[in-house]
């Protein structure tokens, strides 16, 4: 048979039909294929759960050793790098300097967030908006006006100061949470805080300002290693979520103080490459100290952080005694030594608790499993001889 134009014609459209039929069709289930992934990866990143799984992925990988660690090598560096800021180029605006610390840390998170590299925010509500603008009011106030104590007063004067951030973070504690310290690590607590007076006595250089302004920085101090410890661990915040939040707020407020707090002349100072290069490097360790010190209160405690700040002090005399000669006093030493052995029990203490707790939960839970098999056994004697569980 003969095939005509008209028959070959009809024969290929039907083919050209179910190919496209095909395709549609296969093109219809890649199309659900992605809606399906985009929508599960959807509910991954921005379900409820998603920020308290991320706190808890955060605990997993900077657990407290790494948080302290990190903390405790950006502090120390930060130190000299602001000192040499403050000094020996000249930047006299310790408020100023702490603006544009927290202008590059927003900055270099909204290019997180920009990379959707940003952890996802607790729900808000009106309940925990309070805590929130509370906390970026109290941050502005603690670090600007520890950057003016800084430097209107000398170190040891600071340290000095610092010291009454302890009992004020267990009283504050006790007054909001009813959170009660043992008596051993209050005499841990006490050993630093007395070592720490020893080894800053011979540099106590203050003026009448700087005494006001160093005690007025107390209280926010405490207040604020309070709440980023509380907030993240009670309300699922992890550290970067928390610092995206309360930065616009802090800098705020420290546009605030600028005028009332810095001297005139910030914009006229001398913005030469050198100068700009060591306030930006300023600028990045203080992005890695407030990340790192976030990290170090959610993964520990309040306290905790107040004594490993001891501890950096300590660990920087010695480090100018023995390293580069300085003639900090043998009583200086001495006191130093006592801080670090006070740290070190309090240390101990922290790590001894968790222990006895997991130890008691563990042989609670065997009495449980064991009272539960008597009962078993028990139940088994009750039952007929030569009965059998269907």
């Amino acid at each position: 048979m003969l095939l005509t134009p008209k028959m070959f014609s009809s024969w290929l459209r039907k083919d050209v039909k179910k190919i496209l039929k095909r395709k549609d069709s296969d093109a219809g289930e890649r199309g659900k294929a992605l809606e399906d992934l985009r929508a599960s990866l959807f509910n991954r990143f921005r379900s409820p759960d998603t920020p308290k799984r991320q706190q808890q992925q955060q605990h997993r990988i900077c657990g407290p050793t790494v948080a302290l660690t990190f903390n405790f090598i950006v502090a120390i560096s930060i130190i000299f790098v602001n000192k040499w800021v403050l000094k020996n180029i000249g930047f006299e605006f310790p408020v100023f300097l702490t603006f544009i610390h927290y202008i590059v840390a927003y900055l270099l998170m909204a290019l997180l967030k920009s990379f959707s590299l940003l952890p996802a925010s607790p729900p808000s509500t009106k309940s925990s908006s309070l805590p929130l603008y509370t906390l970026g009011i109290v941050m502005s106030l603690s670090t600007g006006l520890a950057n003016v104590s800084l430097k209107y007063n000398s170190v040891g004067f600071y340290q000095m100061a610092k010291i009454a951030v302890t009992p004020s973070i267990v009283f504050a504690e006790f007054l909001w949470y009813r959170k009660r310290v043992s008596f051993m690590k209050v005499v841990a607590l006490t050993v630093v805080s007395v070592g720490v007076a020893v080894a800053t006595v011979t540099d106590l250089q203050f003026s009448l300002f700087g005494a006001c302004v160093a005690f007025a920085w107390i209280i926010p101090s405490a207040t604020n290693k309070i709440l980023w410890s509380n907030m993240q661990q009670r309300e699922n915040w992890t550290a970067l979520a928390l610092m995206w939040k309360t930065t616009p707020i802090t800098l705020l407020f420290l546009v605030s103080m600028i005028p009332f707090l810095d001297p005139p002349g910030a914009l006229s100072f001398n913005w030469s490459y050198a100068n700009t290069s060591a306030i930006l490097v300023s600028a990045l360790l203080g992005f890695f100290l407030q990340w790192s010190g976030a990290l170090a209160l959610g993964a520990t405690s309040a306290i905790t952080h107040v004594v490993l700040g001891q501890f950096k002090t300590c660990v920087l005399l010695l480090g100018n005694y023995y390293i580069f000669g300085s003639n900090s006093g043998l009583i200086s030493v001495c006191g130093a030594f006592v801080a670090i052995m006070g740290t070190s029990l309090y240390t101990y203490l922290n790590t001894r608790g968790p222990s006895l707790k997991a130890s008691s939960s563990s042989s609670a839970l065997s009495d449980k499993k064991s009272r539960f098999s008597d009962l078993k056994d028990d139940d088994k004697s009750l039952e007929p001889y030569g009965s059998e569980a269907v």
